[in-house]
């Protein structure tokens, strides 16, 4: 490599390490990456030269693929609100090519008349007759980074769910495109919000700080870790101790429609002005394609080479036998454990994280699904039928999900299981310690609470549960923050006390959990959501994956009987690497309320 070369190197890894305190700068090579945090936008702009300049001369060969730089939201003051923020709609197009044109228009227009003030959010939507899935459209972009994608839970037989309700008035005044919001996908970042500690007030502020009820779908989407406490592995560094996005690019599945969007932000005072907004933008632009291809939704057939887990047998039981022993001590607090095994698989090519995702959809009907991957990180993915809470103005809902049996294979077998679990006095504990504790934390910030049903059987197409459903009005919109920080982590993933339950998983697991297990979901500026992290995995950029499962320990818990569960947990991502041979039946979704 010439000098010039030598030079840009040198100012990377002075620089790599430093703290941020204003846009963040990613450069991404085949081998390795460069994600900088320079002090000032003067250094950060000589870098870009210096690469520019290198990349220019072709001294990199085609080794260097991008170079991009974004805004990180919590590094500005949460008291100083953004001087606009904005949704326009233009007219309807049929197709998303016809939508790129549309939007690549509107950007030159913009580029000819920015707007005077010197922060701001703006985004321009373009509703598409055509019905596209936003996950086939996602996967169209191929390894375009960072990424998003969050599906609300909804039953595809009878169409309800929670889905946002939206009333689209477009450019000409015409508001009779209304639709029901079904899934979103993103690439991108307009504005991300990252910290290494732990997820605060302050970074809530910042992040509501870009989002209006006036705009409902500028959305932060993203996650936050089970514990913010634990050390860092390197697997999970990439999301830090949490990590959201608003997308730049970002296509939305419709009931009968689509839409295709973009967002601009951009703020002085984090040295992140218009016309590097509307820069980045454009090379967002330039990495997107219009043709989406219909996706297969089925097992990729990829062959697993290994499988190991941690812990393994041996060690899973001695952990379930000292936390029955520590749940039985008559001096102790502890009432509930939740213990947890990452399961690290191998296989012959790389997982292809977006097309597993669509795979677990059809595996997971009435279920959220979600994918988050940070601009030098893994894929975050999951399909998990556990919601945190949906908050609609003051109004709120939350969910109480635990124990867990398979499904039958005959629908009197299936009966016979549902009933099993309804009558054990083990799974009732384990259920009833979940709900109450929902119940009391919710009552904390709401004047009236109500449960209904108080005790169900929630049926997966592999798996089912004891379920209950809560809802209570919030007191003031604040106590969003509260809610989150207070209702995280529930008993259902961590146990109770949370904080004696807290500290023996961090003395006893033996990994990180990362974002397994913690909220993952949306900001919004009239509405949020968030669901529980289970059901999940962290696809890796090489061949393999890691696979999460937990299990509740209370009194009665027998080690092989959770083990057990484990597999049946995990058995729906692994399924679909190795296809199964089809069930001689369906068994319906049936519910007995008691």
């Amino acid at each position: 490599m010439g000098l010039a070369g030598e030079i840009f190197i040198e100012q990377v890894e002075e620089k790599k390490n430093l703290e941020t305190n204003n846009a963040s700068v990613f450069i991404l090579f085949p081998s390795h990456s460069f994600h900088l945090f320079p002090p000032s936008v003067s250094q950060r702009n000589s870098i870009l030269s210096v690469f520019f300049l290198i990349y220019g001369k072709g001294m990199f060969g085609n080794e260097a693929r991008r170079v991009v730089a974004w805004m990180n939201g919590c590094e500005g003051d949460p008291k100083l609100p953004i001087g606009s923020i904005e949704t326009r709609t233009l007219t309807v197009v049929p197709s998303p090519s016809k939508a790129m044109e549309r939007l690549s228009v509107a950007i030159r227009e913009l580029k000819c008349s920015p707007p005077p003030l010197t922060s701001g959010i703006l985004r321009l939507q373009v509703p598409i007759e055509e019905q596209i899935e936003a996950i086939e459209w996602l996967h169209a972009q191929h390894d375009n980074l960072p990424r998003c994608f969050f599906s609300g839970r909804r039953s595809r037989a009878n169409g309800n769910g929670s889905n946002l309700l939206m009333d689209i008035g477009n450019e000409n005044g015409d508001t009779s495109f209304t639709n029901n919001l079904v899934g979103v996908a993103g690439v991108g970042s307009a504005v991300f919000f990252q910290q290494l500690r732990p997820f605060s007030y302050h970074d809530w502020r910042s992040i509501k700080r870009f989002l209006s009820s006036e705009c409902p779908l500028i959305r932060a989407y993203g996650a936050i870790r089970f514990d913010a406490t634990a050390n860092i592995s390197p697997e999970w560094k990439a999301f830090a101790s949490f990590y959201f996005m608003v997308p730049q690019v970002e296509f939305d599945e419709l009931e009968g429609s689509s839409m295709l969007a973009i967002t601009i932000a951009w703020d002085n005072a984090l040295s992140w002005t218009w016309d590097e907004a509307i820069h980045s933008l454009e090379t967002t632009m330039q990495q997107i394609a219009s043709v989406v291809v219909k996706l297969k939704k089925e097992a990729s057939g990829e062959s697993i080479l290994s499988k190991t887990h941690v812990p393994n047998k041996t060690h899973w039981d001695l952990a379930v036998k000292k936390a029955l022993q520590e749940i039985n001590t008559s001096s102790s607090e502890l009432v509930k454990v939740v213990l947890a095994r990452s399961s690290r698989i191998l296989t012959a090519t790389n997982i292809d994280p977006i097309a597993w995702l669509a795979s677990l959809q059809v595996e997971g009907e009435d279920a959220y699904q979600f994918c988050l991957q940070p601009p030098n990180g893994p894929a975050f993915v999951g399909n998990t039928p556990e919601r945190l809470f949906h908050r609609k103005w003051l109004s709120i809902s939350s969910e109480a999900l635990a124990a867990t049996r398979a499904r039958g294979e005959s629908r009197a077998l299936d009966l016979q299981i549902k009933h099993d679990l309804l009558s054990s006095p083990k799974d009732h504990l384990e259920f009833t310690v979940v709900r109450e504790n929902i119940q009391n934390k919710l009552e904390s910030v709401c004047d009236r609470v109500v449960v209904e049903p108080k005790k169900t059987v929630r049926k997966l197409p592999r798996i089912q549960h004891l379920y209950a459903q809560l809802t209570g009005n919030l007191r003031r919109e604040d106590d969003e923050f509260e809610i989150l920080s207070s209702l995280h982590p529930t008993p259902a993933v961590c146990g109770l006390p949370k904080e004696a339950a807290r500290l023996f998983i961090s003395e006893t697991e033996m990994f990180d959990r990362g974002m397994y297990a913690g909220p993952v979901g949306w900001f919004g500026g009239g509405e949020s959501e968030f669901a529980v992290g289970i059901r999940s995995a962290l696809v890796e950029m090489d061949s393999g994956a890691l696979i999460y499962a937990g299990a509740g320990i209370v009194e009665g818990s027998n080690p092989s009987s959770e083990w057990d569960e484990l597999e049946l947990k995990t058995s729906q991502c692994t399924k679909l690497l190795q296809p199964e041979v089809p069930r001689q039946s369906k068994v319906e979704n049936l519910e007995i309320i008691y």
